[in-house]
């Protein structure tokens, strides 16, 4: 959202109307659901340029605009993926953590960057794949991510609120060999996957492939727009989900805005 200041973003957030429950996307993989009871949920939150600032890579700085710091939103809940700089930030989880209560849920490889930063850990819960945690009416259920080798330990979640399922698939590949897997675990009121087919990601035509498999009643797509190393053209996403899948709901919702679930 062109121009969209940091207090106008997190204002957004907090001012959502209660009874329903919003999802705000923050940019990259990072989201935001706000439930109907007014419990604050961030997932793969990239809100710093680390990635640049350790990697030191053209293409890998920042493009998207910085709509949110780390002290607006109380978090009650945190999720890091996997521990790649993009989904773990190291310039702001650690503040989160320190200006929130929130209870942190991360991969495995996770745990050595929460001890060096100094986060607590007694708020730490560090999970894989068939993990499910309950809190607060809700449930967290982390499920197979494959994204290769270098993050081996990555977990996509399956998040129930307020009477609906929202899958985050993670940084991913196709793995319709898994559908039948994902199938059982029931239908996805919202499925957000990435686009860039890089890294091992799903690209555009591979995310909406996925959706058929899984029949997900929205599809989100994510992981574009925030370094130029990175692929994934939400247009072309879009027309191949109007002319592939005429019958399936998709929605390329921009960096700040939302949408009620």
């Amino acid at each position: 959202m062109a121009g969209l200041q940091q207090s106008e973003f997190s204002q957004s957030v907090l001012s959502a109307p209660l009874g329903h429950t919003h999802l705000f996307f923050v940019g990259q993989a990072g989201f935001i659901v706000k439930t109907a009871s007014g419990k604050y949920i961030g997932y793969d939150l990239y809100l710093s340029d680390c990635v640049y600032r350790l990697e030191k890579k053209e293409g890998l700085q920042r493009m998207l605009p910085q709509i949110l710091d780390t002290e607006s939103i109380p978090f009650d809940y945190i999720v890091a993926s996997h521990a790649h700089r993009d989904h773990f930030d190291e310039d702001a989880l650690p503040e989160i953590m320190r200006n929130t209560n929130a209870q942190l849920f991360a991969s495995l490889s996770c745990e050595n960057d929460v001890e060096r930063l100094q986060i607590d850990k007694q708020r730490c819960t560090f999970v894989s794949v068939c993990d499910t945690l309950r809190f607060d009416d809700m449930e967290f259920h982390f499920v197979v991510c494959d994204h290769g080798k270098n993050a081996p330990d990555a977990v996509g979640l399956v998040l129930s609120v307020d009477g609906k399922k929202i899958y985050f698939t993670g940084d991913t590949c196709l793995r319709l060999d898994m559908a039948d897997y994902f199938r059982a675990l029931g239908t996805f009121d919202v499925m957000v996957a990435p686009i860039n087919g890089a890294w091992g990601n799903l690209n555009e035509q591979e995310c909406a492939a996925w959706a058929h498999a899984l029949h997900s009643k929205l599809t989100i797509p994510c992981h574009y727009g925030m370094f130029a190393m990175h692929g994934g053209n939400p247009d072309v996403f879009a027309q191949i989900m109007k002319t592939n899948y005429p019958d399936l709901r998709f929605s390329v919702v921009k960096q700040g805005e939302s949408m009620v679930l």
